[in-house]
């Protein structure tokens, strides 16, 4: 992903200039409610943004960082990780798009138009593959998120001792 482009958004990958954005939403407990529940230290924000770059760097793959276009006021994060979770089955080999947006930017369809952004990035990258997400039962604005971009739910498993519902997507599903 060099730069990708929707009539409202911009997806570009991470600079180091994007870290205290970054901070400040891994920081706030609305944001982690469903993902581990507690609030990323800048410590870890900092190897959250390495391990992005890493990604690039190593599978030609990542997150990026979800702008305003045209203000361009940070909005959130989305993107494809292998992050080699132990979780059964396992997820291995498949990329896993995620994403997570600023509380500022819930509830106005940015995480919807951002993920159909990535996933035709994706398709063209993966044109006959599958890519996977996993979302926590109770997160319902993601669950809907994950269905209005093509997603089913295959099974429900539990990850890290919690609930969790896998779910997959064929390139090019609608």
């Amino acid at each position: 992903m060099s730069i990708l482009t929707t009539p409202r958004l911009t997806l570009r990958p991470h600079t180091r200039d994007d870290f205290l954005d970054s901070y400040a939403m891994w920081s706030d407990p609305e944001v982690i409610r469903y993902i581990g529940g507690k609030p990323f230290t800048r410590e870890e924000v900092w190897a959250r943004l390495l391990r992005y770059a890493g990604h690039w760097a190593m599978l030609r793959f990542g997150y990026g960082v979800v702008r305003d276009t045209q203000t361009g006021r940070f909005l959130g994060e989305v993107g494809f990780a292998d992050y080699h979770r132990e979780i059964e089955p396992s997820l291995l080999g498949t990329p896993e798009v995620g994403w997570a947006l600023d509380p500022s930017a819930h509830g106005h369809g940015y995480a919807t138009e951002a993920v159909r952004a990535a996933l035709a990035w994706a398709d063209a990258q993966w044109p006959d593959g599958e890519t996977a997400c996993i979302v926590a039962p109770d997160n319902v604005p993601s669950l809907r998120v994950a269905h209005k971009c093509g997603y089913r739910e295959r099974l429900r498993t539990t990850y890290k001792g919690k609930p969790t519902i896998v779910l997959r997507r064929a390139a090019n599903a609608p």
